[in-house]
C-alpha cells in the first residue's frame, strides 16, 4: 500500500467518524416528524435549511480539521503552524464555504424549495461532514507528510 494510499484510508475512516457525529447531531436539532427545507431562494431568509446549516459546519470543520490533522501528525519536518499551516486552514475553510454555497444555488436553481424529512436532513449534512473531512485530512496530510 502506497503512502497516499494509506493516509486515504485513514481519512476515510475519520470522514465516515465525522459523518455519523455531525448526521445524528442534526437528527437531534429537529423535532420528530418536522420536516425543513433543503435550500430556500432567499439570501436574507431566516427559515432554517439544510445547506444553510450545513455552511456553518463545512467551514468550522474545515478549520479545525486542518489543525488537528498538523498537531497529530509526526514528522519532524513539517512546517510551523503559522503562517503556512494557518494558511492552509484558512483556504480549506473558505474552499468549503463555496463549495456549499455552490451546491446550495445549484439544487435551488434546478430542484426548487423542497421539504425533507428529519433523516433526509441528517443525512445530507452527515455526507457533507464526510465529504469535507475526507478532503481537509487527506489534503493536510499530504502537503505535511509527502514531499
Amino acid at each position: 500500500m502506497t503512502p497516499k494510499q494509506k493516509i486515504l484510508l485513514g481519512s476515510m475512516v475519520g470522514g465516515i467518524i465525522n459523518a455519523v457525529i455531525n448526521g445524528t447531531i442534526n437528527w437531534f436539532q429537529l423535532n420528530d416528524g418536522e420536516s425543513i427545507l433543503l435550500t430556500k431562494d432567499s439570501i436574507t431568509s431566516t427559515q432554517h435549511t439544510v445547506i444553510g446549516s450545513s455552511v456553518g459546519l463545512a467551514v468550522s470543520l474545515a478549520f479545525i480539521l486542518t489543525t488537528i490533522a498538523f498537531f497529530t501528525t509526526k514528522n519532524p519536518n513539517k512546517p510551523a503552524y503559522f503562517p503556512k499551516v494557518l494558511t492552509l486552514s484558512i483556504k480549506h475553510s473558505i474552499y468549503a464555504f463555496g463549495l456549499i454555497i455552490i451546491s446550495g444555488v445549484l439544487i435551488q436553481n434546478y430542484v426548487g424549495s423542497i421539504e425533507v424529512s428529519r433523516f433526509v436532513s441528517a443525512t445530507v449534512t452527515g455526507i457533507i461532514a464526510l465529504i469535507v473531512a475526507v478532503v481537509v485530512d487527506y489534503e493536510t496530510k499530504c502537503r505535511l507528510l509527502l514531499p
